[in-house]
């Protein structure tokens, strides 16, 4: 994989709509098909159905974009202390090889809480570094930021005004921005304010004066993405929308097809590769790319029988893996499992 980062695509919302089809349909054609889509579950860890609200992303990519032939791995990373910690190598190792990386819906502070300093967290970061796509949506737009909104604690517990540290995904970019979406929202229709991702107007200016100073909020209107393009410097209004940015009590608006210069985030800078990573992950994390690479010459069935072994692995469940193992020696594969990952290579 190249060395420069992969492109980040924010929603607004819409995700699974015809216009989050156009905007995934933009991204993809910049890839080259199959695609290997991983679908991180931590935003909605917390649910019973935290596998459900993942696949009916992955169910939207291979039903609408089958063109692009996604290969989608669920990766449940839920909670920590838990059989899928995010923690676990195991469970991480999902991660390395995906050509797109996907985090949606759930809760903001939640995700924060379980990723931050994660072994997960920091392996999507290693493997964007690597040129893997990151693609957020929902929740997980909101935890991206250097700071979060605290959504579902201040809106439906009625907890004080404030913010939360964020995941910080730009920070290593120079770049410290909070990404507010659902920004031009009107659920409430004539009788609640439900703009800024449900804060209203009123709430959200009394949230601007409690933001620390140096930050740039990213408004994201619904149906609305924004994809930035870290190594070119540029990024690109997609669907249906606008994005407004505000910093300082100065306004800017970039309707949809705009393209703005990466400069009008911040002073953005491409940072060493491995900064703020654990030592070693980034070259492992691209030791483990570039066999995954290379295994990719197998057919597209063999690969999948792969993946399913992975998770089976990373579910515990040793006898279904083995099953899988023994299937794809009978398609003249085998499989070696390596402190690094599992190696496919052809039998005999």
């Amino acid at each position: 994989m190249t060395a420069r980062p992969g492109l980040v695509v924010l929603f607004g919302s819409g995700e699974t709509l015809p216009a989050g089809q156009k905007v995934f349909d933009w991204l993809f054609r910049r890839l080259v098909a199959p695609l290997r889509v991983a679908i991180l579950e931590t935003p909605a860890g917390f649910e019973l159905n935290s596998e459900r609200v993942a696949g009916r992303i992955g169910e939207f990519l291979e039903q609408h974009l089958q063109n692009y032939q996604p290969e989608v791995t669920l990766v449940p990373a839920r909670r920590r202390g838990t059989p899928f910690s995010p923690e676990l190598p195991e469970i991480a190792g999902q991660l390395v090889g995906a050509d797109v990386s996907f985090l949606g819906p759930g809760s903001p502070t939640y995700a924060v809480r379980q990723l931050r300093d994660s072994l997960t967290w920091h392996t999507l970061q290693a493997a964007h570094r690597l040129g893997t796509a990151v693609v957020m949506a929902s929740a997980a737009v909101v935890a991206a930021g250097s700071h979060t909104l605290p959504v579902y604690e201040i809106y439906k517990a009625g907890h004080d005004l404030h913010w939360q540290k964020g995941l910080g995904f730009f920070e290593p970019y120079g770049l410290r921005l909070v990404f507010v979406p659902h920004w031009n929202n009107r659920d409430g229709g004539s009788e609640l304010d439900t703009s800024r991702c449900y804060m209203g107007r009123v709430r959200f200016d009394e949230l601007l004066g409690l933001l620390p100073a140096g930050h740039l909020v990213v408004g994201l209107d619904e149906l609305t993405a924004l994809a930035i393009d870290l190594a070119g410097g540029v990024c690109h209004v997609l669907g249906q929308g606008g994005v407004t940015l505000l910093s300082d009590g100065d306004e800017r608006r970039f309707e949809t097809g705009t393209a703005l210069p990466l400069a009008e985030l911040g002073a953005a800078r491409l940072p060493p590769p491995g900064l703020g990573l654990p030592a070693g992950l980034l070259d492992s994390t691209r030791e483990r790319m570039d066999k995954q690479n290379a295994a990719a010459v197998a057919p597209a069935p063999v690969r999948r029988l792969l993946e399913e072994r992975e998770a089976a692995r990373a579910r515990r469940d040793w006898e279904s893996a083995d099953a899988l193992r023994d299937q794809l020696l009978a398609l003249g594969w085998r499989v070696q499992d390596t402190p690094d990952g599992p190696r496919l290579e052809p039998a005999g």
